[in-house]
Formats: C-alpha cells, sequence, structure tokens
C-alpha cells in the first residue's frame, strides 16, 4: 500500500526545471553520496547503481524523501529539490560505459 502512495506521489510533483550538472556532482559529493553509490553512480556493496540513466526525478525524490531502507531519507531542510534536480543532472550526464566488444584488449 505505501508503494502505491509513494507512485502516486511521484506523479503528482510539479515538474522541476532542469538542474545543473556540475553543481550537482558539487552536492553529491558534499552529502556523501558517493560513499555508497560510487563517484560515478556506478553503485557498490552498499548501494545501487544510479546512472547513467538514473531513475526519473519525480520517482527519485520521492524515493530520497522517504526511503525505509539501508539509505536515511534526505527531508528537504538537509537537500533541497534544486539540490536534488542538480544531482539528477549530474547523473544523466554520466556517460555509459564502452562496449566490451570496443576494447580490442579484450577481444583477442
Amino acid at each position: 500500500m505505501k508503494t502505491i502512495l509513494l507512485v502516486l506521489a511521484a506523479l503528482s510533483l510539479p515538474a522541476h526545471a532542469a538542474g545543473n550538472a556540475d553543481k550537482g556532482k558539487d552536492v553529491y559529493v558534499q552529502h556523501g553520496c558517493w560513499q555508497c553509490h560510487g563517484y560515478a553512480g556506478q553503485g557498490g556493496v552498499t548501494g545501487p547503481k544510479l546512472a547513467p540513466n538514473p531513475m526519473p526525478l519525480a520517482a527519485m525524490n520521492v524515493f530520497v524523501r522517504n526511503s525505509n531502507r539501508a539509505m536515511p531519507p534526505y527531508q528537504k531542510e538537509i537537500l533541497s529539490d534544486s539540490d536534488l534536480a542538480d544531482i539528477h543532472a549530474y547523473l544523466q550526464a554520466i556517460p555509459a560505459g564502452k562496449d566490451y566488444k570496443s576494447i580490442p584488449l579484450l577481444n583477442q
């Protein structure tokens, strides 16, 4: 039931203006996101992969604000909507890794 309510809340959020990827990288590091998700959002032992192709901003906003898992929830007083939009822009800006088939050494 809670999941349904969170999805409905995400759908009712207003659209945010595009964030600033450069600022988002600074905020991502400042708030310690990298400690669990890695500097490039690649994921790690304690946090899932976030980039490239992060979840939609509205869904990310609901999750970050209401997480009841290993990640603590971040209220707007700690992480503003603007900062969250910037983090999302940073995660979107991270390029996908190269296909292993395009790396000659791995194809010998």
